[in-house]
């Protein structure tokens, strides 16, 4: 559907300077809910069996929940065919969703040219837009993995430089390659300027005549963290050949040379280029800058990769205690299709294990909040105001300070579950800082013909599942009370596991 000439026009003055900031902002929303459908639909159905519907289970594990509509297309096209549809993002129109985040200039500049920035500008963009395209993105299940895959390869911001080279990371790493192939992930984080900064990869050179010896911090983590896991079979050897292998790349933003400025690059200086031994293989002396392919096509193809890449999506979408037939079948896909990210996806979401785990996995603060909005329609610019919460919750995003991530596990969550709660009630209740929530769109979806939605109607499109009684007996105690009772359901244990 094509755009009124007016409406593009308003929508392009956004790059014209600060001052129209607000309004472009403004005019990009309710040309989104005119033209690209980001509203609430005339009428909603809600899944109302006492067990969550399997289809509302798919949106909250392969999707950030689901967005008014997506349950009732969801079900009209198949859960294959949504899975299929979601697993080739590039099919899929997200015009509404660029609208809202690409407005960002410091996401596209080069590691180099990012020193241009303020500090403060980039940790802003950086996260508006993460939580912008997870709120309202389409592509739902490829914004999912790039969440993954940033855990996966966390990198803090706060750490030397990594301020001015994560933007490029996100880019060039987990968005480009998070339904992609593993082995290019790794092979593209190995060389990111951001993880040559973060874990000091920058300084691990073997000139000769010094006393030079690897810097082995990069090299641990890539087999502990990043493929083999720590019960991997690795032993402290391959540890050091493994940062033999990787010596020699580094990252210099002074250096201005026409095709390398702001990126990293390989100093054959600093490489150790004798033979190898890693993993019980030889790397041949003379490999140069070579051996570092050669050192990430061992460690992604060796089957303790598979079984702790499979361990921990089984653990990030089914259960933090995977059945380990399901993680077999996921590392036995891992090795079939060398590392093809949708193949090993496909595996655990038409698994029954999957099917079978609903409603066991607390959501992580990110989710919670970003299911949410997504779940009452918000309007919101992800401005200071909204990123507050989140960091209260403890999910300041890209702000964890070990290489390890934030972590799957509930018991670090659960000491600021307080916090929760007080979004939860602010957000239904129109009181939380920088979101519009416009309720009455939803009652009226909600409400089929009737003059107002009951409870059940309320609290089945918030959970999928209908409520116990005794769910239904703690919110009767707020009769015709929507926000309060809309914050309750938002609160209660049934909202925050999916």
């Amino acid at each position: 559907m094509s755009l009124d000439r007016r409406a593009l026009l308003k929508t392009a003055a956004c790059g014209a300077g600060g001052a129209w900031l607000s309004g472009c902002e403004r005019a990009a929303t309710e040309i989104n809910r005119r033209f690209f459908g980001e509203g609430v639909p005339a009428r909603l159905d809600v899944a109302d069996a006492p067990e969550i519907d399997p289809d509302f289970h798919l949106l909250s594990r392969a999707a950030f929940g689901p967005w008014p509509g997506d349950l009732q297309r969801l079900k009209s096209m198949g859960r294959e065919a949504w899975l299929e549809e979601q697993l080739n993002p590039s099919s899929i129109s997200d015009t509404a969703c660029d609208l809202r985040a690409e407005r960002f200039e410091s996401l596209y500049f080069s590691a180099g040219d990012a020193y241009e920035f303020r500090k403060p500008v980039l940790r802003e963009e950086i996260t508006r837009h993460s939580l912008l395209r997870a709120i309202y993105s389409r592509r739902q299940l490829f914004e999912v993995m790039v969440e993954f895959w940033t855990d996966h390869l966390n990198i803090d911001l706060e750490k030397g430089d990594c301020v001015y080279l994560k933007p490029e990371d996100d880019r060039e790493v987990a968005r480009k390659h998070a339904l992609g192939n593993f082995r290019d992930l790794i092979r593209a984080s190995a060389t990111s300027p951001a993880m040559l900064v973060y874990l000091d990869g920058v300084s691990n050179k073997v000139r000769k005549d010094t006393d030079d010896r690897p810097n082995e911090n990069y090299a641990r983590e890539l087999l502990e963290l990043h493929t083999l896991g720590v019960h991997g079979g690795y032993t402290q050897q391959d540890v050091l050949e493994a940062a033999r292998c990787l010596s020699g790349w580094t990252f210099d933003r002074k250096r201005f040379l026409a095709l390398d400025a702001g990126r990293s690059f390989f100093k054959p200086a600093w490489h150790d280029n004798g033979e190898k031994r890693l993993l019980g293989q030889v790397i041949p002396a003379g490999g140069g800058a070579a051996d570092l392919d050669r050192l990430v096509d061992i460690v992604c193809a060796h089957p303790g990769t598979a079984r702790f890449i499979a361990e921990k999506l089984c653990r990030r979408f089914v259960s933090l205690e995977p059945p380990g037939a399901l993680v077999q079948s996921v590392a036995a896909e891992f090795s079939r299709a060398r590392g093809d990210i949708p193949s090993l996806l496909r595996v655990i979401f038409r698994s029954q294990e999957f099917m079978d785990a609903r409603g066991r996995l607390l959501k992580r603060p990110f989710k919670f909040m970003v299911s949410a909005l997504r779940a009452l329609a918000a309007d919101t610019r992800a401005e200071k105001a909204i990123l507050e919460p989140l960091q209260r919750m403890g999910h300041g995003l890209f702000q964890y300070p070990t290489p390890d991530g934030y972590p799957d596990d509930e018991l670090p969550w659960m000491g600021t579950l307080m916090w929760r709660w007080n979004f939860a009630l602010a957000l239904a209740g129109g009181r939380q800082p920088g979101v519009r929530v416009g309720r009455a769109p939803l009652e009226k979806a909600l409400s089929r013909g009737k003059t107002k939605p009951a409870l059940e109607t309320w609290f089945a499109h918030f959970t999928g599942r209908a409520p116990t009684s005794a769910e239904r007996t703690a919110l009767e105690v707020f009769p015709g009370d929507l926000p309060q009772m809309a914050g309750l359901i938002l609160a209660s244990p049934a909202f925050q596991r999916c």
